[in-house]
C-alpha cells in the first residue's frame, strides 16, 4: 500500500472526516496532488483542513493547479500567499491561516486561549491537529 493510501485510510480509520463531503474533497485533492515534487505531510495537512468546506477546498484546488503549471518545487509562494491571507481575515480565519502556515513551517500550533472563535472553528483547529499527528506518524 503506498504512503497516499495509508494516510487516507489512517485518518478514515481516526473517524477524522467530518463528512462524506469532507473525505471526497480530502481524497481528491490528494489523489490529484500527491505525486508532484511540491507534496510534503506539511502540505497534506493543509489540504485536510481546507477539506473541510467547499470554500476552502476551491481556494486549495486553485492554488495547487497554478503551482502545478508553474511546476513548482516547493511550497514557497503558497507560504506567503497564507501570511498575505491570513491579515486580511476575520479572528477565526486568521487562526485556521495560522495553522495552515504553521503545517506548512513544520512546526506546531497551539491556538491562544483568549482567541475569540466560535466553537465550531476551535472543532475544526483540533481536529486538524489530531490529523496532523496522524499524518506525521504514517
Amino acid at each position: 500500500m503506498n504512503w497516499k493510501d495509508r494516510c487516507f485510510l489512517s485518518l478514515d480509520d481516526e473517524k477524522l472526516f467530518e463528512s462524506s463531503g469532507h473525505r471526497t474533497r480530502f481524497f481528491e485533492l490528494l489523489d490529484c496532488y500527491g505525486d508532484y515534487p511540491f507534496f510534503t505531510k506539511g502540505l497534506c495537512k493543509c489540504m485536510y483542513l481546507s477539506a473541510w468546506d467547499e470554500e476552502h477546498f476551491a481556494i486549495m484546488v486553485e492554488m495547487l493547479t497554478s503551482m502545478s503549471l508553474g511546476r513548482e518545487t516547493d511550497t514557497g509562494d503558497m507560504r506567503i500567499q497564507g501570511d498575505t491571507l491570513a491579515e486580511v481575515q476575520p479572528d477565526a480565519e486568521y487562526y485556521v491561516y495560522q495553522l495552515s502556515n504553521a503545517f506548512l513551517d513544520g512546526r506546531s500550533f497551539v491556538l491562544p486561549a483568549d482567541a475569540r472563535i466560535e466553537p465550531e472553528q476551535r472543532h475544526i483547529i483540533q481536529q486538524a491537529l489530531k490529523a496532523a499527528d496522524i499524518i506525521e506518524q504514517i
